[in-house]
């Protein structure tokens, strides 16, 4: 809508978009857009891995390792170690995704590179 109609009379008498109307649907972006940027997406290969390793991450740990993203952000990092429960994660901070992932077991034997931080959720 061009700031010039905002406000306009209908020729019926109304009004083509009222404040309520205008606030509720501004609020809806608004959210939505905050909820797409705290979100967390998986790359293919990290989703390939948890397959691989029968692990699904439920609401719950993506909400923890979405606070995790959030932390190591304001510190400044750029590709992170998360530790979770039973889970290495490699994450890219800025673009909010897991790059990869490896189960338990394997990690206790595997080298993580190309990171600059840790943090353990």
């Amino acid at each position: 809508m061009a700031p010039s109609q905002i406000g306009r009379i209908a020729p019926n008498g109304g009004q083509t978009n009222t404040p309520a109307k205008r606030s509720e649907g501004f609020r809806d972006t608004l959210n939505a857009e905050l909820s797409k940027e705290s979100s967390v997406k998986l790359s293919a290969h990290a989703q390939k891995r948890l397959e691989q390793s029968n692990v699904q991450l439920s609401d719950t740990d993506k909400a923890r390792l979405g606070r995790a993203l959030d932390q190591m952000g304001e510190k400044g990092a750029d590709r992170s170690l998360v530790l979770m429960d039973s889970l290495a994660l490699v994450v890219s901070v800025k673009n909010r995704t897991v790059i990869t992932a490896v189960e338990g077991g394997r990690a206790q034997h595997g080298a993580f590179t190309n990171i600059d931080s840790a943090i353990i959720v």
